[in-house]
């Protein structure tokens, strides 16, 4: 088994080598790839050092078996026929290639097996938000069918990468130190505020981002759900909240929720239990890998609705880790 990363220096390339460590991931050979920039870097993994190559038109993926990719959307363009022209599967993160028809969308816990047909050998990772949503809608749309969605999204800076981390950790020493803040990766200063933006707007008044949430979510769950999302950046580091409200076929139990989440809610952790002040938070989900879910009620305004509170880190279930998941899944079904 011969893998590699390309991107390897950004936050979710890093975020790879941590989670291919974590999981133990089975491999004989790994090949990292960067910009022009980043090649000739050194990064140690497992013991050993390794030197990032320049990602080029060339046959340097010929042997490789799987390639993780996150450099972005224009480069995973530009280079898919060159990674995947001698058989190496290509799991993308960036959004280039998430609604074409020949390309499967996958979150293992939802809907693995799309991951078995892909004619181009490209398989996209969804966007970190849908992720985290449609882990946590699967196990209860096995109860009743879910018609339609509200989701208000809190986003750290931790999906805008890592030198938006590092802006959000400047703004806040500089705003102490009295000192004139930086603002460069966000449209406004994102410490002490939100920002009610994230990606720019369609014609429908709706951002990219909350659009991706609509359509991929259709896509993954094979259904005609219909989702409404506003999506918010947050003054946290890392790990996204959401709230959501569902309305069902048929009326959902609280009871029945927990039951479905706790039994059938694969990469779903219960934390429910508001009399004691137990729910999920960024604070103390960020490095995990699940999504966590809380706050779970019934709807006051409509008796086939239920609402509800999760969070995920995006930088692991919502990028690397859905990813590699999605190659363990290969493995285990003999699908490569």
């Amino acid at each position: 088994m011969k893998i590699a990363i390309v991107g390897v220096s950004g936050a979710v390339g890093q975020e790879f080598l941590k989670v291919l460590d974590e999981r133990n991931f089975p491999f004989d050979e790994l090949v990292l790839f960067g910009s022009a920039r980043s090649a000739g870097k050194e990064y140690t993994f497992k013991g050993k050092k390794y030197t990032v190559k320049e990602l080029k038109h060339n046959d340097d993926f010929k042997d490789i078996d799987i390639a993780f990719v996150s450099a972005g959307g224009g480069t995973s363009i530009e280079f898919a026929d060159t990674i995947t022209q001698f058989g190496t599967v290509m799991i993308d993160n960036s959004s280039a290639f998430r609604m074409d028809k020949d390309v499967p969308l996958v979150v293992p816990e939802v809907n693995g097996e799309d991951a078995k047909v892909r004619p181009r050998n490209i398989i996209a990772n969804p966007n970190c938000t849908t992720i985290q949503l449609v882990v946590a809608l699967n196990p209860l749309e096995k109860v009743s069918h879910i018609k339609r969605v509200h989701v208000s999204t809190y986003q750290a800076a931790s999906g805008a990468g890592a030198t938006a981390m590092d802006e959000l950790v400047n703004q806040f020493k500089q705003i102490l130190n009295k000192e004139e803040v930086t603002v460069e990766k966000f449209a406004y200063q994102l410490a002490y505020n939100v920002i009610p933006q994230v990606d720019v707007f369609t014609d429908n008044g709706y951002t990219k981002e909350e659009m991706k949430m609509y359509n991929e979510t259709r896509k993954i769950m094979h259904s005609d759900i219909e989702v409404s999302a506003t999506c918010v950046r947050v003054p946290v580091v890392r790990a996204h909240s959401e709230a959501t409200w569902i309305e069902t076929e048929r009326p959902i139990s609280v009871e029945e929720a927990k039951a479905a989440l706790a039994a059938e809610g694969n990469g779903v952790i219960l934390q429910d239990d508001p009399a004691n002040k137990d729910y999920p938070m960024p604070l103390f989900v960020a490095n995990k890998e699940e999504v966590y879910v809380g706050r779970i009620r019934k709807d006051i305004t409509n008796p086939n609705g239920l609402s509800f509170w999760s969070v995920s880190d995006q930088i692991k279930k919502g990028a690397a880790l859905n990813a590699v998941q999605i190659a363990e899944y290969l493995i285990k079904e003999n699908a490569l």
